[in-house]
């Protein structure tokens, strides 16, 4: 399992001094339930600080980001940043649920993948990387792996590129979308992945990215953007 947190930690591009409260931040109450006579932490109250720890940082973000925007326009675009689907996504690109520590229910029932586990852990790493570094590593760890995935200007909040490829290929009745890692290169403590996306044997977009997730993302996009030259809306 130590594996597991050295690449989480890799991916994410941070070290912790207290790997105790990194593995404190992935383990799940059901985890704790069932290791009888260990004395163990599970992650809600390190979800709780994250959540503040959030909060403040997205909100610092996009007061110096949108100097003109006003209160109203503010709160609801943090809302749309600090919320399960978007927290979800951020879990996946990093790959989070394959270090959480689960009961064996919990596995069985898919808890690895459940949205609102992902999410906690999201805040729970954060409000551990807080504790162990404080705000400013915090900042920087956003910075690489939230900010630069937010929208632009006139843009919708946080689009989900493979969700909306799903809906424009529905549209056009085009088939069943595949993805598929087609290479991963670089060491262990580096990996990247190349995703292609394809419907049929026809290929619609490639995608790079430290996760597959990112990748699968990545080629999403691509996809987007070739479908919208060839079929205009």
């Amino acid at each position: 399992m130590s594996d597991f947190f050295d690449q989480l930690q890799a991916r994410a591009k941070v070290t912790f001094r207290n790997t105790a409260l990194l593995k404190q931040a992935f383990t799940h109450t059901s985890y704790v339930n069932e290791q009888r006579g260990e004395r163990l932490g599970h992650n809600e109250r390190l979800e709780f600080l994250g959540d503040a720890v959030l909060q403040l940082t997205v909100s610092e973000y996009l007061y110096r980001r949108y100097p003109d925007r006003p209160e109203g326009e503010l709160t609801r675009l943090r809302a749309s940043i600090v919320c399960e689907p978007s927290l979800v996504r951020f879990a996946e690109a990093l790959e989070f649920g394959q270090v959480v520590l689960l009961g064996k229910g919990e596995e069985q029932t898919g808890g690895r993948t459940r949205p609102s586990l992902l999410a906690d852990a999201f805040e729970a790493f954060v409000g551990a990387l807080y504790l162990d570094q404080g705000l400013n590593v915090v900042r920087i760890f956003l910075e690489g792996h939230l900010f630069p995935h937010l929208p632009g200007d006139g843009e919708s909040p946080l689009k989900d590129f493979k969700t909306e490829l799903q809906e424009r290929v529905q549209h056009l009745a085009m088939g069943t979308l595949d993805y598929r890692i087609v290479e991963e290169r670089g060491p262990a403590h580096d990996r990247e992945f190349v995703s292609v996306v394809v419907v049929g044997k026809q290929r619609l977009g490639k995608g790079v990215g430290r996760s597959k997730k990112e990748a699968e993302q990545q080629a999403a996009s691509e996809a987007l953007r070739m479908l919208a030259s060839q079929y205009p809306v």
